[in-house]
């Protein structure tokens, strides 16, 4: 249970900081692909990383031997496994579904900025 805990934070934090980069580049006026390429670009290095050294440290369960050795195998087999599949999904899947998502909910949403209002809309119209 605690392997699949570790699992599921792991991923969802690795894929909120892909998109998270992904709209700061937007946020700064580059294009939605280009700025998704770029958010994933940023965060590939680092996701690699966290996730194969989460692999690796979970090898000695998933080779386990002795007493309450196959628990252990089924766990560490179950945890490994699930980090390279969230990980591919985090690395291809995510930026993807990103573009989709902010392509099909109409793209940047421009506010007036604040000296652009009359007077009149904060006197309550009157």
């Amino acid at each position: 249970q605690i392997g699949l805990v570790m699992l599921i934070g792991l991923s969802a934090k690795n894929a909120i900081l892909i998109v998270e980069f992904a709209k700061m580049e937007y946020d700064k006026g580059r294009p939605l692909l280009e700025a998704t390429l770029e958010g994933a670009k940023l965060r590939l290095r680092p996701i690699l990383m966290t996730s194969f050294a989460f692999i690796l440290g979970c090898v000695p369960l998933a080779i386990a031997s002795g007493a309450g050795a196959v628990s252990r195998q089924v766990m560490g087999n179950a945890v490994i496994g699930g980090m390279l599949a969230a990980t591919c999904i985090g690395v291809f899947i995510i930026p993807v579904t990103y573009f989709v998502v902010e392509k099909l909910s109409g793209g940047k949403k421009t506010v007036p900025p604040a000296g652009d209002r009359t007077t009149s809309d904060h006197a309550g119209g009157r």
